[in-house]
């Protein structure tokens, strides 16, 4: 069974734990362990969104799981069933956070605005969990500030170590942190950037870092926003690595449950819109924003503590899996050429869902070249280097990670050359004439 393929794994054979067995996909919910009764939504059955395929295995059985959001009435956590253990999903990884030039930015900015604002020095201690290819951490460098990255992805770890980066392999949890701990290692600053979501035992990684910290320390930590995720129909943002989905109201029922105090939050265009939280100890010294009580405020006013909101969330997203479809049939009855742009997760959850293969896109590109001849999972679409739009000079490319259409249109602004226009699918169908901006 294929569960990650890569170029270092072509085979993608898997040993024989790799598979959680139903026992360990209990119907409870994984922060406050209430019964899950209510769906947010069904996205039928999709293979794991970074398992890319080979060539040798494309005629070879690939392994898919149901994927379907549910909601905890309790907590209102919303979250996936897990069927694979994150071991397997994050030993070999296949995203690389510095091919996005936004991204590698957002983390410039924040590394210089947490020195100034924590008073960071060459006396402080500095960890990143899921610290990826070093994207974050090298920008604390040149600030002669230490620091040390914990990537459980030996493949994107050994890049961040070609950085200078001191890089732990190793999942984060509790045991972890005590074993830091024991040593001196202590955090005046924990960063986890998009992977709370990430961790099915969210219990267990809280109460690590809660024993990390320093006694004034602070935890800041990145998401997605589930409002926005229901609000603008990013359906597409739902896969199995991804193991839940987080509001303001869920985050104060984590962090208290482990002696945290959520004391600020910001809100960031990035990832279609995410929270960055900003956790403490109970008794360390850092005072409550009121932006805090004022997202808490709207969250109650939408309704995120009401079971009900969610449950309308479903007929929106089946609206623009019809909607997509019909205008990709449109395009291909009157003879235009297709062609995606990137190959994110998120782009293999829309593509497997709404049924997209080759019958619609011709291939899709990347700039990561660990993805490049390649296929996209389950639907097997061929992942080309970007040169390849040049060359075969589609009249469409479709957006797949429309959280950068900016940044990818500014990139491949020449292809109105040839009158070719853009896709954008989320949060509905949206056709970008470059022609037409104005420079």
């Amino acid at each position: 069974m294929n569960l990650q393929v890569t170029k270092e794994n072509p085979t993608g054979q898997a040993g024989e734990n790799n598979l959680y067995s139903a026992s360990n996909r209990q119907g409870v919910c994984r922060l406050c362990r209430s019964p899950l009764k209510t769906s947010l939504v069904d996205l039928g059955m999709s293979p794991l969104c970074e398992s890319f395929v080979a060539a040798q295995r494309l005629d070879q059985m690939e392994p898919y799981y149901p994927l379907r959001a549910l909601v905890c009435g309790e907590c209102f956590l919303v979250q996936l069933s897990e069927y694979v253990k994150p071991e397997h999903i994050f030993t070999e990884y296949a995203y690389f956070s510095s091919y996005s030039t936004s991204w590698v930015e957002h983390a410039r900015q924040y590394c210089e605005m947490a020195k100034a604002r924590f008073g960071l020095a060459s006396n402080s201690k500095v960890f990143e969990i899921a610290s990826n290819d070093g994207y974050l951490l090298q920008h604390f460098l040149p600030l002669n500030i230490p620091v040390i990255g914990i990537e459980p992805a030996a493949n994107v770890a050994a890049v961040a170590r070609q950085k200078g980066i001191p890089t732990l392999v190793e999942f984060f949890g509790l045991d972890l942190a005590r074993r830091l701990a024991s040593e001196g290692q202590r955090a005046d600053l924990i960063i986890g950037n998009n992977v709370l979501a990430q961790v099915p035992d969210l219990n267990d990684f809280v109460a690590g870092m809660a024993n990390l910290i320093a006694p004034n320390g602070v935890i800041t930590l990145e998401f997605p926003h589930l409002e926005r995720l229901i609000e603008e129909n990013q359906f597409d943002t739902i896969y199995h690595e991804h193991f839940s989905y987080f509001s303001v109201v869920t985050i104060e029922r984590l962090a208290n449950k482990h002696g945290l105090k959520l004391f600020d939050v910001e809100q960031l265009p990035t990832h279609g819109g995410s929270l960055r939280v900003y956790l403490c100890g109970v008794d360390a010294g850092h005072a409550t924003s009121p932006r805090v009580n004022a997202l808490l405020a709207h969250e109650r006013e939408i309704g995120f503590e009401d079971i009900g909101t969610y449950a309308q969330f479903a007929a929106s997203v089946h609206r623009t899996k019809r909607q997509l479809l019909s205008f990709l049939i449109e395009c291909k009855e009157k003879g235009a050429k297709l062609c995606g742009y990137g190959a994110p997760g998120k782009g293999n959850t829309l593509l497997n869902y709404c049924g997209i293969g080759t019958d619609f896109l011709d291939f899709t590109v990347d700039r990561n070249p660990y993805k490049q001849g390649l296929y996209t999972p389950g639907m097997h679409i061929p992942i080309h280097p970007v040169s390849a739009i040049d060359e075969a000079r589609p009249d469409y490319l479709l957006i797949l990670p429309w959280n950068l259409k900016s940044e990818i249109i500014a990139q491949m602004r020449h292809v109105s050359e040839w009158g070719c226009k853009f896709i954008v699918p989320i949060p509905s169908v949206e056709v970008i004439d470059p022609r037409e901006l104005v420079s």
